[in-house]
């Protein structure tokens, strides 16, 4: 009987990494491996052949792209991709992605909201926590040696009651929404469109839920349309008293007149853990002990990096399957 030929291992479906040189996947090392043993994983700065020859030589076979952290990603970049069906995005905010070329070229994306949202909700409801009360502040007090001198600390605020605005209702917003309620607080929200599961009331825009606000949530994307949305006249709508905080992108806000709202005392206060020049923050915004900040860590935890491993594996198990993808960015 003649030997049989030996069963030739069935390759791995392919999926590029497409990153800035300076990022990596992440560094877990049984992350990295269960990827590789899943997936043939192309990463052109890995190889030796020049970027360009290497794209060019693999694109006829590349339906997925995993994109690690800001690398762009351009209607130009997906011309070279003929056949990519897929974009798994390892971060919340997309406005490295142009979403409305991949959308025309019926390319989904899908995006970290999902393994991000409860830590970044936690953050945002921790710095509005922080301005209300002066938590930081307090802080700063007594290891300044002041509370012998000055005795009594100045009051801070109540956070039951507070009509909170959230700005983007997605993933985030929606957790951010359920941790406020439970303390006492009355949610409204602005979004892309209004929501027909939620009871919330919808104001169509920014400026109309500020001046029906006490405290202003931001958790949406960047876009053309959201850049700046945050401005002088939406501030003086929020009120002198009014409170922003954003885990959202930093140019969500006109920097400049946020810095002269504060500094002018046209606003109770702000929580910002983004920023329009990071890391580069106004400097004006040192000295003020109604304002919070923190160095864009709102989904630093080991659980969030572990959900998005989770959540990468899962999607790109699911396309090669044909099976219902999650976290997946909507073109409404």
């Amino acid at each position: 009987m003649a030997d049989k030929e030996p069963q030739q291992p069935e390759e791995l479906p392919i999926v590029l990494v497409h990153r800035l040189p300076s990022f990596k996947i992440p560094s877990d090392p049984s992350f990295r491996d269960q990827l590789r043993s899943q997936f043939h994983m192309l990463d052109p700065h890995e190889s030796p052949e020049p970027y360009d020859s290497f794209l060019a030589r693999h694109a006829p076979f590349i339906r997925v792209l995993m994109t690690i952290g800001p690398s762009p990603i351009s209607a130009e970049f997906l011309e070279r991709l003929p056949v990519l069906e897929l974009i798994v995005a390892t971060s919340a905010g997309l406005n490295h992605i142009d979403l409305p070329a991949c959308w025309r070229r019926g390319i989904v994306v899908t995006n970290a909201s999902l393994a991000f949202a409860e830590d970044v909700a936690d953050c945002a409801v921790g710095l509005l926590i922080d301005v209300l009360r002066r938590i930081s502040a307090a802080d700063r007090f007594v290891r300044g040696r002041l509370w012998p001198v000055k005795e009594n600390y100045p009051l801070g605020f109540k956070l039951d009651g507070k009509r909170v605005g959230i700005v983007g209702l997605g993933s985030i917003g929606s957790e951010v929404a359920k941790r406020l309620l439970a303390f006492g607080c009355t949610i409204a929200y602005t979004s892309r469109n209004k929501k027909q599961s939620v009871s919330f009331p919808f104001y169509a825009n920014v400026r109309d839920l500020a001046a029906n606000s006490d405290v202003l949530v931001l958790c949406c994307a960047l876009t053309k349309e959201t850049y700046h949305m945050i401005n002088k006249d939406v501030m003086v709508a929020l009120g002198k008293d009014g409170v922003i905080i954003n885990v959202g992108r930093g140019s969500l806000i006109n920097e400049k007149e946020l810095v002269q709202c504060l500094v002018g005392g046209e606003m109770g206060g702000a929580g910002l853990d983004v920023y329009e020049n990071e890391p580069n923050v106004p400097k004006e915004l040192f000295g003020l002990d109604n304002v919070v900040l923190s160095p864009h860590c709102a989904v630093m935890t080991p659980e969030s990096f572990e959900a998005l491993e989770q959540l990468i594996v899962v999607n790109l198990k699911a396309f090669f399957s044909n099976k219902p993808l999650v976290s997946v960015v909507s073109n409404e």
